[in-house]
């Protein structure tokens, strides 16, 4: 058996600086909140719930719960690194999906910490350790970050294989910089040239990625109430956005078997997940208007392009050159600002991105809107790794 899913009512909160932030259960309640409120439902509503976060101990899914009620339902607490919030989110579709139940929250947050992302547990094996010796391997860098190492070296190769230039990163950064400009959620919403960025600090000269490329580490909070349309016509929701197809995936041994530093990042598992949703929504990238990808940094953006099929393998310089990542183009790309705007907190990022897609297949993104928005498409990719794509289309 399964039923459409219909988002009912999505929510978030302003991304800040770690530091800045409210207690992360505080950020969750909040977020929640905002959503059922969009839905026009009640907390006692929900059946079963999907809670995302990367750094917390176990069960804070819970604690941000019961800030909002404690009616005794299932919690199920998610951890996919950086696709943790769409993780959350796949398991809420597949909840009404399979016809098990008909109302499911999905909920993400995070309260990250200053600087480079770390392990916590240095005591047990790292479950990037095959990760890490590759990327060491083919990038040995040892006083840069990894998280530095691997997309840098990811853009590195790209460069390498298609002769293109840092500019072109440049660009999709400073093309970031302008959707920013006018959303309230965004973190960083100075607008920047090309040129600003390829003149601010260089974090890895021999990727020449500069510190504009990537994005901030962000506390935050973002929800979403899905609910079976039968629900949302009985209850008289609004149903006029829904999850047409939805995949996720994980690493296959192309991810090592190849010393690509763009398969170690994901690049064959985003293909891979977005080959499954054309091919179960029967709607092709030609028909996508709106896209929210991982753009974690300027150059998985540019990986992504060609990854979900919105360009061809080599064409990314075109299509930016072209304006098709952004208004007036054939697929506008991260209209939020993206994660490079935003900023990234882990658990929150795939439901951040979710309820901009929604809004905008809403018609309610005010000056970001992009005009007549059918079908939008979101990437969420998290390393060790997991990578969901979701198709969404206004019914």
């Amino acid at each position: 058996m399964s039923q459409n899913v219909i988002v009912a009512g999505v929510g978030m909160i302003p991304f800040t600086k770690p530091g800045a932030s409210k207690p992360y259960d505080e950020m969750g309640a909040e977020a929640v909140g905002i959503a059922l409120r969009d839905a026009g439902l009640d907390y006692g509503d929900v059946q079963q719930a999907a809670v995302g976060y990367v750094y917390g101990d176990s069960t804070c899914g819970q604690a941000a719960l019961y800030r909002v009620g404690m009616s005794g339902i299932p919690v199920f607490n998610v951890n996919n690194n950086c696709s943790t919030g769409s993780s959350a989110l796949f398991l809420a579709r597949q909840m009404i999906s399979s016809g098990a139940v008909d109302c499911v929250l999905a909920l993400g947050f995070e309260q990250m910490q200053p600087g480079a992302l770390k392990s916590h547990w240095d005591d047990r094996t790292s479950p990037f350790h095959r990760f890490d010796a590759l990327c060491d391997d083919i990038n040995p860098y040892p006083e840069v970050p990894l998280a530095l190492r691997y997309f840098g070296g990811a853009g590195k190769e790209y460069m390498d294989t298609y002769g293109t230039g840092p500019e072109l990163f440049a660009q999709v950064r400073a093309k970031a910089s302008r959707h920013a400009e006018h959303n309230p959620m965004a973190l960083l919403r100075k607008v920047v040239s090309a040129e600003d960025v390829l003149q601010s600090p260089i974090v890895f000269p021999a990727a020449k990625l500069t510190r504009l490329m990537a994005c901030p580490p962000t506390c935050g909070a973002a929800a979403a109430v899905l609910v079976s349309e039968g629900f949302a016509k009985k209850r008289g929701l609004d149903a006029r956005v829904s999850i047409v197809a939805q995949a996720m995936t994980t690493d296959t041994p192309s991810s090592f078997g190849e010393r690509s530093m763009m398969k170690l990042v994901g690049s064959d598992m985003a293909r891979a997940a977005a080959d499954r949703v054309y091919a179960e929504a029967g709607i092709g990238p030609e028909d996508v208007d709106v896209v929210e990808l991982h753009d974690c940094f300027a150059q998985n953006e540019v990986l992504s392009y060609e990854a979900l099929r919105l360009c061809p393998d080599g064409g990314a310089e075109k299509f930016v050159a072209d304006g098709d990542n952004t208004y007036g183009g054939s697929h506008v790309t991260n209209p939020s600002g993206g994660l490079l705007s935003k900023g990234h907190p882990l658990g929150a990022t795939g439901l951040a991105q979710c309820t901009e897609l929604v809004t905008q297949l809403r018609g309610n993104a005010g000056v970001r809107q992009v005009q007549d928005a059918q079908v939008a498409l979101q990437h969420n990719l998290g390393l060790g790794g997991a990578c969901v794509v979701t198709m969404y289309k206004r019914t």
